[in-house]
Parts: C-alpha cells; sequence; structure tokens
C-alpha cells in the first residue's frame, strides 16, 4: 500500500511540476518579457493578469496548491532519493544530482520572489509595477541572486520535462529519450533566455 501510494505522489509530483506550474512558469516569464519593450508594456500586461477575472481561485489551486505540493514532496524526494553518482558518472546520474540541487534553489529562490512581490504587492507595501522589479534588480546583489534562482527554475522545469514523459510512459525507447534530452535542452536555453534577458533589462535598460 505504502508503495502504491510512493508511485502514485511521484506521479502526481512529475504531473504537477509540467501541469500546471510549468505552463505558469512560461506564462509568467512570457509576461515578464513585455518589459524589453519599455515599462509601459510591462505595466499593461502586468495589471491585464491583474483585473483576470476569479484571479485568486485562479491563483489558489492552479498555481499555490500545486506548488505547495510539489515543493513538499520534492524536498522529501531531494532528501531521500539515493543515486548512483560515485559509481556510474552518466550523463543522466549528473542530471539526477542537478535537478534535486536546483529544486532547493529554485524553492528558496520563489519563496523570495514570492515576498518580495506578491505579498507586497498583497499587504499594499508595493506597487506591481517596472519601477518595483526595477528597483530590485538594480542592486547588484539581488541581479545575481535572480539570475541564479531563474536559471535554477528554468533548468528544473526543463530537465523535469524528460522525467515526467519518462515516467508517464510516453517516451520509452531509449531513441526517444534522448530525442527528449534535446528537447529539453533546446527548450532550457529559450526559455532562460527570455528569463535573464528580461532581468537584464530590468537592471540596465537595455
Amino acid at each position: 500500500m505504502a508503495g502504491t501510494r510512493g508511485y502514485v505522489n511521484r506521479r502526481l509530483h512529475s504531473l504537477l511540476g509540467v501541469i500546471p506550474i510549468g505552463i505558469f512558469l512560461i506564462q509568467h516569464l512570457t509576461v515578464n518579457f513585455f518589459a524589453t519593450r519599455g515599462p509601459q508594456a510591462f505595466n499593461d500586461a502586468a495589471h491585464f493578469m491583474e483585473s483576470l477575472p476569479y484571479r485568486y481561485v485562479l491563483e489558489t489551486f492552479i498555481i499555490f496548491l500545486p506548488l505547495l505540493f510539489h515543493a513538499i514532496y520534492g524536498v522529501y524526494i531531494a532528501f531521500t532519493a539515493k543515486s548512483n553518482l560515485s559509481n556510474f558518472g552518466y550523463f543522466r546520474n549528473w542530471m539526477f544530482i542537478f535537478q534535486r540541487i536546483t529544486g532547493i534553489v529554485t524553492l528558496i529562490f520563489i519563496a523570495w520572489h514570492v515576498w518580495e512581490t506578491r505579498i507586497a504587492v498583497g499587504f499594499g507595501w508595493a506597487e506591481l509595477n517596472y519601477q518595483l522589479m526595477e528597483g530590485i534588480l538594480t542592486e547588484p546583489f539581488f541581479f545575481w541572486f535572480y539570475v541564479i534562482g531563474v536559471i535554477s527554475t528554468t533548468f528544473h522545469f526543463s530537465n523535469g520535462l524528460w522525467s515526467f514523459f519518462v515516467s508517464w510512459g510516453i517516451t520509452v525507447s531509449p531513441r526517444s529519450q534522448k530525442i527528449m534530452t534535446y528537447v529539453s535542452i533546446i527548450v532550457f536555453v529559450a526559455i532562460s533566455y527570455v528569463g535573464v534577458r528580461t532581468l537584464i533589462q530590468f537592471a540596465y535598460g537595455i
């Protein structure tokens, strides 16, 4: 029974990492990327997202609750899963280790980012606009903190795609898994560019 529950939890953890969390990540990066078109474009995009109907319901059930389960169970996996990296230094074993490390880094980053933006805005301590992010990211420490956090998050998602396709039986053969490796690398590079380029815009205005 415990084995069955663990199997179900791992599959649910994998699924939530892609749907809806991964979809939200891409949407969030896309909205932020409007900053490269100037402050007004970002403010308009951010205010559009804020004005969505049933926003709090969507945030609770589509973002925060799935993210909470994924984070808690992910920490459990990170500290209980065992790797044979010391015996077999294969590429996938390294990806296994990096997935766990970036999971912890991503959790810390997201917690801080939510506190610094969503919670601050919710309590009326700040207004969600271009100037908020500009003020944060012009500080060199926080700029690099965000760069590391964004790259960690995009890697964790992209590499998690490979695990998702395997665990759900979509890529079974070695060839299909190899193709998915290349796909995940392309996804990582693409969304990392979007994220980091946005940070540079906020920090340096270029």
